[in-house]
């Protein structure tokens, strides 16, 4: 079969052939309709990303949509190696195969369902979110900060805060207010102190770096009361590492905590999917998307960005 292919982490994925996978016990084997490129992808695909077990080559990709041999449309997740979801085919354990509600079209699915699922866990599944709360959510003009402030709206927020980089993407959000990380130090510093002073519930971060270490003094000094702080570490799009003085969480009521591949369970991982897929025809949940040939792997690869989700549509 035809499949975006990694023989060298260094250079990416390549169309080439593979061999046909056959359904093991307990699994399904799905043809593909569509399946997106997502950090995780790329990360997993450079060999960089801490799931990835060294197995070469490999076909890239971790979920996507299709149809099962019964004919049931489904999102689909987590092939075992070497196998990957931008192929063919693809042997599924049963368990990480979902229906496809109507209404959702395989491409805005399979766009959806990576960023969504981190959204809807980091949100939902991790931080327990509550109506009436107030989400700070940095880093909310990629993807998936654009669904977690959907998702945030959908599940009744309060008040939701949003921080990026591009004033035209945060001006486009459905926020309450939104925080522009400019290269003015001081005047973030005195935005966050004042909406720490307000009471943040949960902060969703997609960024880390210094971003994250100005959220986390803010909250440390100004948090009303002993009301808890749920503080969901996503994504390190901003940097991997921060310097933070152990005080900062001593001295306040942070609970800070990460989700993603490892903290939640592939069970939970695909059940937050589920969810937020079942949320997108009634919450109206929309993504930007550029659809892509799966012979065009290389090209689309490179001319990949976060303003919009790549998909290669199969069918």
């Amino acid at each position: 079969m035809k499949a975006a292919v990694v023989f060298d982490p260094a250079t990416g994925p390549v169309y080439a052939d593979f061999a046909t996978p056959q359904a093991g016990p307990g699994q399904h084997l799905v043809r593909v309709t569509a399946s997106s490129i997502s950090h995780v992808v790329k990360s997993r695909a450079s060999g960089k990303h801490y799931s990835f077990d060294g197995t070469l080559p490999f076909i890239a990709g971790i979920d996507g949509t299709g149809v099962t041999e019964e004919g049931q449309r489904v999102y689909f997740a987590f092939p075992p190696t070497p196998w990957g979801s931008m192929a063919e085919f693809a042997p599924v354990d049963a368990n990480l195969c979902l229906p496809l509600p109507d209404g959702l079209d395989n491409a805005t699915a399979a766009a959806m369902a990576n960023p969504g699922m981190s959204a809807w866990a980091s949100l939902v599944t991790r931080a327990q979110f509550q109506p009436g709360e107030t989400v700070l959510i940095n880093g909310a003009t990629g993807s998936a900060g654009q669904l977690a402030v959907q998702i945030a709206r959908y599940r009744g927020a309060g008040k939701i805060i949003v921080t990026g980089r591009n004033p035209q993407v945060l001006a486009q959000l459905d926020a309450d207010v939104s925080v522009l990380l400019s290269d003015d130090a001081t005047l973030i510093a005195q935005q966050l102190a004042d909406l720490a002073a307000q009471q943040i519930d949960v902060v969703i971060d997609y960024l880390w770096g210094q971003s994250a270490l100005a959220i986390l003094t803010a909250l440390a000094k100004h948090t009303p009361g002993q009301t808890p702080v749920r503080y969901v570490q996503v994504g390190s799009l901003s940097g991997a590492d921060i310097a933070l003085h152990s005080a900062v969480l001593r001295s306040s009521p942070i609970a800070l905590m990460g989700s993603g591949i490892g903290s939640l369970s592939l069970t939970q991982l695909i059940q937050a999917t589920g969810e937020m897929l079942h949320a997108a025809v009634p919450g109206g949940f929309t993504i930007a998307t550029t659809p892509a040939r799966l012979d065009d792997v290389a090209e689309a690869w490179s001319q990949d960005d976060s303003k919009k989700r790549t998909v290669f549509v199969m069918d």
